[in-house]
């Protein structure tokens, strides 16, 4: 149990990759908090899902894209928790179209909920992170990577990264460790394995499938664990191989 007695905040943590974050952090003992935009029946079903197999588990709304909700999401986790050793920004929207395509309002939505919810989210956390804590970014193989019609989100989540870059140096001092995951095509309901497009990008995969979400839980895991003790800054590909 490599958090055994650790409080994590996941937020995003309702479905998909965010709620096998917030699964796997719990059974590896941690007690954990998520948040999630607006699905209270699928939150409420990973919360479920964490108290039947013997942990403990909170949700509390809160809309990424607006500053004020993040802000009150974090607080409420917090309370909630008694105080944040593992933060995991999960939450992330993706809008694909090309620049002949793209309005101020696809760009604003993918950089205030990306990037700026991100931002607002760890300012508010900070104050109840403890001391050797772990914060942990869920970005994406496309903020190294183009692909055709996802210029701004891959923009979005190449901030991620740099963030994450510039945090680890800003908060070193409180041994506080920043590190990026980056996921790679993963199946989940909305970017399922079987879908028509899913061809097309196996064709870039050199394990040729689709990722699971436990395999990036695992990665997470690994980095708010004790052995990642050393690694911070750092961006980790989960990706079966396409940038390589």
């Amino acid at each position: 149990m490599s958090v055994q007695g650790k409080t994590a905040l996941v937020t995003g943590g309702s479905r998909g990759i965010g709620s096998a974050i917030a699964k796997r952090l719990a059974a590896d003992g941690a007690i954990v908090a998520i948040t999630y935009a607006g699905n209270t029946a699928a939150a409420d079903a990973t919360v479920a899902a964490i108290e039947s197999a013997g942990g403990t588990a909170f949700a509390f709304q809160a809309d990424a894209a607006d500053p004020a909700s993040q802000r009150a999401g974090v607080e409420q986790a917090a309370a909630a928790l008694g105080g944040i050793d593992i933060l995991v920004h999960n939450a992330g929207v993706a809008e694909f179209s090309s620049i002949a395509e793209d309005t101020d309002e696809t760009y604003d939505r993918q950089f205030g909920v990306n990037v700026k919810g991100l931002h607002v989210g760890t300012r508010a956390a900070l104050p109840h992170l403890r001391n050797g804590g772990r914060i942990i970014l869920i970005g994406s193989i496309s903020g190294e990577m183009a692909f055709p019609a996802t210029t701004v989100y891959s923009a979005t989540k190449a901030a991620v990264a740099a963030l994450a870059r510039g945090w680890a140096k800003d908060l070193a001092f409180r041994n506080i460790l920043v590190n990026t995951v980056q996921p790679g095509p993963i199946d989940t309901d909305m970017n399922p394995a079987d879908s028509d497009f899913a061809g097309q990008v196996l064709q870039a995969i050199p394990l040729g499938r689709y990722g699971k979400v436990e395999e990036i839980a695992g990665a997470v895991a690994f980095l708010a664990g004790p052995d990642a003790s050393y690694i911070t800054g750092t961006t980790l590909n989960i990706d079966g191989g396409a940038t390589a």
